[in-house]
């Protein structure tokens, strides 16, 4: 039986970053009907009491999110997935905080014109991203993040993980978030995390 999965992600975000490569992993094993989905933290955090510090990003990740939201229209929602994986291959196990470097790599990676880098800069999609983040946000509430995913329609924040989870103990960590998900009442399951993202 076919399992449908929503995953939500910023591009720039290395915890949703860890749960994609989870989802990676178990899509290997499991019949999973995975569809992605950009959202923005930038967006999220917009209205909201951060730091300067962090607040000082928000442009960069912006880009990525936009460009994302973008191809989505231009070429397709098959790029949404290959682009993601593109972008975040440089951005996080390749540490790169170089949004024109990163940006340009993932279109040769991927075949696509140097040119499509100017959607990064352009509001031209910023209706169809701030749709696309809303549609995920609106499951979820305002107190969370990303990812998001939802599992045959409920949807969670999370799971936060790292490292990223490998064969069995990614199956066995999948089963149980779709078992939570079966139930309508659950909600929330938390402990303060005790280690960075750790890549592969």
């Amino acid at each position: 039986m076919t399992t449908s999965v929503d995953f939500w992600f910023d591009p720039s975000c290395p915890w949703a970053w860890m749960t994609s490569r989870w989802v990676d992993e178990v899509t290997a094993s499991r019949d999973l009907d995975v569809t992605w989905h950009i959202m923005s933290l930038a967006i999220l955090n917009e209205d909201k009491d951060v730091s300067e510090g962090y607040r000082a990003n928000f442009p960069r990740l912006l880009r990525y999110a936009r460009l994302v939201a973008s191809l989505e229209q231009v070429v397709g929602p098959q790029i949404v997935k290959p682009l993601y994986d593109a972008l975040g291959t440089r951005i996080h196990p390749g540490g790169s905080k170089d949004a024109d470097e990163v940006i340009a790599g993932a279109l040769v990676e991927l075949g696509l014109p140097a040119e499509y880098a100017a959607y990064a800069d352009s509001d031209e999609y910023d209706a169809q991203l701030r749709a696309s983040h809303a549609d995920g946000i609106d499951r979820v509430g305002q107190d969370v993040g990303t990812p998001i995913i939802a599992v045959n329609g409920t949807a969670f924040f999370g799971p936060v993980i790292s490292p990223t989870p490998r064969g069995e103990q990614a199956l066995t960590l999948w089963d149980g978030i779709v078992a939570a998900a079966s139930y309508d009442g659950f909600f929330e399951l938390k402990r303060t995390r005790t280690r960075a993202p750790q890549f592969d």
